[in-house]
This record gives C-alpha cells, structure tokens and sequence, in this order.
C-alpha cells in the first residue's frame, strides 16, 4: 500500500462537486463556483494561447509549464543544471564544481536589469503581505514595474518607491480600495517623503507606460472604514445611500473618494446614534480631519441637515 513519500503533500479534499469546478487558464487555478473555494493553483496549462498554421509553426512555439507569473525571478520559469538521466557525478572534485555550477549558475548569470527587477520583486512580496493585497493586484504591480525596468523608468530612482507607485497604480486600475497613504505608511522612508515620491512616481508611470486608471466608486470605501471601524451593516447600508444621494446631485464630481465616503460613514454613525470622531473615521480612511469635516458640510448642507 502506497502513500505520499517524504516532502509530498497529500492533495486537499474539497467539497465542491465537480461539476461546479471551473479552471481559471489565465491565473492556472480551479475555483468553486458556489463558495469561491481556490481548489487548486499553480497548475500547469495545457492550453495554447498562440495560433499556428503550419506545423513547423506549431512545433516552434509548443511548450509545458505552469502560467507566466510576472511576480517570480524569471516569470515563474528556470532552468537547473543536473545531471544527465540516470548517471551520477563521479570524482570529488568533479561533484564540488557540479555544486558549484548549481549554486552560482543564477547568480553569474543575472543582467543588473533583472537583479534591479529581483530585488523589486521582493519589495513587492514583502509590501503586499503587509497590506494583505490581493494576488492580482500583486501580479499587476510585478508587470508594471518590470515594463517600467525595461523601458528605464527606475534608472536613478528609488526602487522601494517606484514599487510602491506600480502597486497603487495597479490597486487603481483594478478599482482597489487602497489609498497612497496605506501604501506609504509600510515604507522604510520617512512617511512625509514617501507619499511625496510615491506620487510622482506613479504620475510617471501613468504617463509613460498609458495606464488608463478608471474612477473608484466611493462605496468600495465605505465598507473598508466601517469594517475598521467595527461599524454594523445599517450604518454600512446607510453610508451607501448618502454617498448615491450624493452622486444623483453632483457633489462627488472631483472629489477624493476615500474623503467622501469617511463622511458618509461619519454621518452614517451619528445618525444612528453611534459616536466617532472625525479624528478616529480620518485615521482608518487615510485622509485629514479637515476633509472629513468640509465633506461633511458639505452633504449636510446640500440635504438640509441629514441627521436630523
């Protein structure tokens, strides 16, 4: 009777009945339909996302593996030096500089492109865990920058900072609820100096590589506050009103969205009579207690006193 060896993992058993799995090829996983359950990833696709015509076309551009991931050291793909199939290094000399060859083989061969792309990419790891960011957003930021890299936008510039603009810029272009401040408070920098660099970094980017960054709705927002805040869901549901009454009467146009919906959750609260300060809703939202308080004017005013 066999069973997994030393260092195998025994696969996970999931509930989900099959017919309910489906495989996502572009991230090589197999989700749930019904729960949302990631039954599997880092799967191996056998699909070609190529065309071919002939079949010297086809034996060409053929190839295995797992999908391309823009946030690991070569894509997700390397290449080991080992011995040929069944034979083994003979010699204690001729086994060192086997091991040798294996260990530094990497290392030798690293451009100072990818070692300023490598080290990018640990910066990304590291912030991305720290702010429990999503691994598309991560994904995202890792292409970013390395089409920054290539083009050679990070030339001279800080590489923590030009990785924390590819990571706002991709948590914009997804419509993720992340403000510059989230991303500047997990810096090593000085948070003033942070923001400050990481907002012309990601101008650049926006402007050198044609990220078009789509408009976020205030209401993603509004569940990040009041989730933090530990706010229940009609204070979420009445928050959700005020920044749509808000919207039907132009008020939101030009204004910072994270700044709207701290007041609407602000006034959500004190309308049913639960009280925050606007020094405690502009911590968690990551803007001033000034724009809290001139938003909060600013709906209360148009409205006719809100909370009353």
């Amino acid at each position: 009777m066999s069973g997994p060896g030393v260092g195998e993992e025994t696969p996970r058993k999931s509930k989900c009945p099959p017919d309910k799995i489906a495989y996502d090829p572009a991230r090589g996983i197999k989700i749930c339909m019904e729960t949302g359950e990631v039954i599997e990833e880092d799967m191996i696709g056998d699909e070609a996302e190529w065309r071919a015509y002939t079949p010297e076309e086809r034996a060409r551009r053929t190839r295995v593996g797992s999908p391309i991931q823009f946030s690991k050291p070569n894509m997700g793909v390397d290449v080991y030096i080992s011995a040929s199939r069944g034979s083994r290094v003979r010699g204690l000399s001729k086994r060192l500089d086997y091991l040798r060859m294996r260990g530094l083989r990497g290392k030798a061969a690293l451009t100072s492109l990818e070692k300023n792309i490598n080290q990018a990419l640990r910066y990304i790891e590291d912030i991305s865990a720290r702010l429990e960011l999503p691994r598309q957003i991560k994904e995202e930021a890792a292409r970013l920058y390395r089409e920054a890299a290539s083009k050679g936008l990070a030339r001279g510039r800080s590489i923590e900072s030009m990785v924390a603009a590819a990571l706002y810029a991709a948590c914009r272009k997804h419509r993720y609820p992340c403000t510059l401040d989230d991303i500047a408070k997990n810096l090593s920098m000085r948070e003033i100096d942070a923001k400050r660099e990481v907002a012309r970094n990601y101008r650049l980017l926006v402007r050198q590589l044609d990220i078009k960054i789509p408009v976020i709705d205030a209401e993603r927002f509004v569940y990040r506050i009041a989730s933090a805040l530990g706010l229940p869901d009609p204070v979420v549901a009445e928050a959700i009103r005020i920044v749509k009454m808000a919207r039907s009467r132009g008020l939101t146009a030009g204004k910072d969205p994270s700044g709207l919906a701290a007041a609407a959750v602000y006034l959500a609260a004190l309308k049913h009579g639960i009280r925050k300060t606007q020094k405690e809703v502009a911590q968690v939202a990551g803007v001033t207690e000034v724009t809290v308080r001139n938003r909060y004017k600013e709906i209360d005013k148009m409205f006719g006193g809100i909370t009353s």
